[in-house]
């Protein structure tokens, strides 16, 4: 009895010993298939972490030899002490025997092809006398002005020169938030300085070219927390492949240096810029005839639109393409092309891409249902017609150029341009100096040098320019058009 009960303990005991062997090999097999998990998380972590770069010297090394110094010199006016010349011809001027002494200012710039284009900031060259570009090489070459752009703060420059270090043009459409960018450019005129950010937000307007340029002033910056300090304007924006993808421009400061955050034009918009200077000398401004705000909650209850999403139509010019096409107050524009715009700055900068006379669709919203419009986009004027700068030089005989925004600031004016050179022609003729500000046309403002041009064109006859010289003096121009 005995002897049966203990093999009956013998074999419960291998048995307990056995489920207990299964079972803990079990849990023991459990927790080491939710290691392995937790480790292949981890690896995933990990390789996703990775694609972040740990290494900018590729796309810095292939930056700095094309991003300039730009240096500029500027010299004062001494030609007039009581600022009129009635006054200096009675009581004299003690500074007529005064040589103005130069002023020099700097910045950065980016070229962009091997034969000597520059492109950099209109504000670091505007109203200069003359423009040397110092290389990362420290070659040192004379620039000259191609063209100017106050509304995008984009100016092209050239140098004489041959198979010179430039930048690839790259896509600023593709960059992401979060995706890290490098700032090339001199700060401080220390030369050939890269610093690195991510991008923290795109399509952004800060209002800093609204004062300069006015209400044609395009602004959809991108924005990164890449230090940024004066100098820089100019600079390079490039991704991690070495590729252009901004102009850096502006800082977010109390203090005038850098506190958080800079911002740059997109590439997309100064390509455009730069094409349209290269071939017709100015700027081919596109409009669609509207005007635009942001779509805020308030507008969206008026309206009944459940989503917050396009831009909101406050008003339609009735001579413009929208008008045209049928787009009306009230209408919510979702796209352009295809492309979804949510604010005012997304739609300009897609407009901004065109000439007029090209024709884009438009998606809007109306009444709760999307309408698709093929609008025909139109210059300022009202028109499909390309100008050209050459058009208003050559009727002219004059050296046209966008009024620097000192001048614009000193005599509060909403644009104008100045007469920058003189050859034989209508102006030198009737006694205009070089320095003169034309204002108005035929009581018709003139903001731009494309202004001129288009009201040339359309006038007959003769016409009454209106303008005021550096010093104050306030001209009025008689011109014979001889047609």
């Amino acid at each position: 009895m005995k002897r049966s009960v203990l093999i009956l303990s013998v074999f419960v005991a291998i048995l307990s010993g056995v489920g207990s062997s299964y079972y803990f090999s079990r849990e023991f097999a459990k927790k080491l298939a939710a290691v392995g998990t937790q480790d292949q998380r981890s690896s995933q972590f990990v390789n996703f972490q990775s694609q972040a770069p740990s290494d900018f010297t590729l796309a810095a090394e292939n930056s700095v030899h094309a991003v300039v110094h730009v240096k500029t010199t500027y010299f004062g006016n001494a030609n007039y002490y009581y600022g009129n010349p009635l006054l200096d011809f009675f009581f004299g001027n003690p500074n007529q025997n005064y040589t103005p002494q130069p002023q020099q200012a700097s910045g950065s710039g980016v070229i962009i092809s091997g034969d000597g284009y520059i492109v950099t900031n209109n504000h670091v060259i505007d109203g200069s006398n003359e423009i040397e570009v110092v290389l990362n090489d420290k070659r040192v070459f004379k620039a000259k002005v191609v063209g100017a752009d106050p509304n995008t703060d984009i100016a092209l420059l050239k140098v004489d020169g041959e198979n010179l270090p430039f930048l690839t043009i790259g896509s600023s459409d593709d960059l992401r938030l979060g995706e890290w960018v490098l700032a090339v450019g001199n700060p401080f005129n220390l030369t050939s300085t890269v610093t690195a950010g991510i991008v923290s937000a795109k399509a952004r307007s800060i209002n800093l070219l609204a004062d300069g340029a006015g209400p044609s002033a395009i602004e959809s910056f991108i924005q990164t927390d890449a230090a940024v300090n004066p100098g820089n304007s100019g600079g390079a924006l490039v991704n991690t492949r070495g590729e252009l993808v901004g102009i850096n421009t502006a800082i977010a400061s109390r203090t005038g240096s850098y506190s958080g955050y800079s911002f740059a034009i997109p590439v997309s918009i100064a390509r455009k810029v730069v094409d349209d200077i290269k071939e017709f000398g100015t700027v081919q401004r596109a409009f669609i005839g509207v005007g635009i705000k942001e779509l805020t909650q308030q507008d969206a209850d008026k309206l009944g639109v459940k989503a917050l999403k396009g831009v909101l139509i406050n008003g339609v010019d009735e001579n413009g393409g929208a008008a045209e096409a049928g787009i009306k107050t009230g209408d919510i524009i979702l796209s352009l092309n295809g492309v979804e715009v949510n604010s005012p700055s997304e739609l300009q900068e897609q407009v901004s891409r065109f000439r007029p006379k090209d024709q884009v669709e438009i998606n809007v919203l109306r009444e709760s249902k999307q309408k698709l419009f093929k609008v025909v986009l139109r210059n300022k004027a009202g028109s499909t017609d390309v100008v050209k700068a050459s058009d208003a030089s050559s009727a002219l005989g004059a050296k046209l150029v966008p009024i620097p925004n000192d001048l614009k600031k000193k005599f509060g004016l909403r644009g104008g341009v100045q007469v920058a050179g003189l050859s034989n022609g209508l102006l030198k003729s009737q006694g205009v100096k070089e320095g003169y500000i034309i204002t108005q046309i035929d009581r018709k403002l003139v903001t731009e040098v494309e202004d001129v041009a288009t009201i040339l064109r359309n006038a007959s006859g003769g016409v009454l320019i209106e303008g005021i010289y550096p010093n104050g003096v306030v001209a009025y121009y008689a011109l014979g058009l001889g047609k």
